[in-house]
């Protein structure tokens, strides 16, 4: 039975692969210390939990959900982005939740794209941005993250015929996988670019809540005209510890959140009421839960860091994230450097061309796992280094 091309086009998911390697494993009785994907280990916060069970027993919630979700979760949004940026939403028309923010990334390409249209996708980079692209039928057009650039896009190197031809651009900072983040000067910088082409800009603030040394990322949406041009998703899945509970949402442009808002209704019936309003209670009582988890994360970073320095790294200390970007020993591939570590210490790492063309020859660490853990994988890999 032939496959769709669309399905054909596509690749194994990176983390569905992964995640058969740790079980295969586990199955041989193996001691595996999975530094490979991004799932905070930590509880969600004790008052989020009380919240749901409470709605949860509410016959209310019991119903199919609106499908740009609860007008209360929405406004929770809008007094968040105010609170923290400055930044004023209406949230009747410039918000929807989200079922995660990965589902709404991956369908806002069906609302712009058309079969040969071009997505501008940085690379390395979350796959899904790529991959939404080529479900809609357009096709990506990498933008190289480099490191003698901070991991930006250089968006002076992208073709006049590609940029006037994109019908969207992904940007994401801080970023999945390298750790980088990005000035409002960038922001700024990728605003007229996109006014320049038309172009729409999806901005992936997964990260925004999880940074370290008093560093704050800034939103798109506090530039001047970013409204104009900009969407931006964000998700309670990081900094709260919900990854399981698939709440995000989307923020901007009204017209751009109208149209994601319309395919979402042909596509799903809506996040579960009681889960939004327990997101309510997140964005309005758990900034201290977000501290202590950022605490815990610097403490991760400073000893993976600092144990790879020791065994002849140079890296630098990532200012958000909960991610280490690293390049591979001389003689590896991504590939071969992560099996390598794999066979010999059962570690997993992530091999950086799963993010994309631009990630070979890197690695990454996702500090998800407790400090002793820590200590012990980079005990293994310094065996056999």
């Amino acid at each position: 039975m032939r496959q769709a091309q669309r399905i054909e086009k596509l690749p194994p998911y990176l983390f569905a692969r992964i995640e058969k390697q740790i079980a295969k494993l586990k199955a041989q009785g193996e001691d595996v210390i999975s530094l490979g994907i991004g799932d905070p280990d930590k509880p969600t916060p004790n008052p989020v939990i009380e919240e749901l069970c409470k709605q949860a027993r509410n016959p209310e919630n019991h119903q199919y959900p609106t499908s740009a979700g609860l007008l209360e979760f929405r406004e929770a949004v809008a007094k968040w982005y105010n609170d923290r940026y400055g930044v004023k939403l209406d949230p009747s028309d410039q918000v929807v939740t989200l079922i995660g923010s990965k589902e709404g990334i991956a369908n806002i390409s069906y609302c712009y794209v058309n079969p040969g249209d071009i997505n501008l996708v940085p690379d390395p980079g979350y796959p899904v941005y790529g991959i939404g692209t080529i479900l809609a039928g357009g096709e990506p057009y990498l933008m190289e993250l480099k490191s003698d650039n901070g991991f930006l896009p250089d968006f002076d190197a992208i073709p006049g015929n590609i940029a006037n031809k994109a019908k969207l651009m992904f940007l994401n900072y801080p970023n999945n996988p390298t750790g980088a983040t990005a000035s409002k000067e960038f922001f700024a910088a990728a605003v007229e670019f996109a006014r320049k082409h038309n172009v729409i800009i999806c901005h992936d603030a997964a990260y925004s809540e999880i940074y370290f040394d008093g560093n704050k990322p800034p939103s798109i949406l506090e530039v001047e005209g970013a409204e104009e041009v900009a969407i931006e998703f964000n998700s309670l899945s990081k900094p709260y510890n919900m990854t399981g509970w698939r709440i995000g949402w989307a923020a901007g442009n009204s017209k751009v959140i109208e149209a994601l808002t319309r395919i979402k209704s042909n596509i799903d019936s809506g996040a579960f009421q009681a889960v939004q309003l327990a997101g309510v209670k997140a964005l309005e009582e758990c900034d201290k839960d977000i501290e202590k988890t950022c605490q815990v994360y610097v403490e991760r970073r400073d000893v993976v860091v600092e144990c790879l320095n020791e065994m002849g790294w140079n890296l630098e200390k990532p200012q958000a994230t909960f991610y280490i970007w690293a390049p591979v020993p001389e003689g590896y591939t991504s590939t071969s450097f992560a099996e390598h570590v794999l066979e010999k210490s059962s570690v997993v790492l992530t091999p950086g061309n799963g993010y994309g063309k631009y990630g070979e020859g890197y690695f990454r660490i996702a500090l998800t796992v407790e400090v002793d853990r820590l200590v012990e994988a980079m005990d293994r890999l310094r065996k056999i280094m």
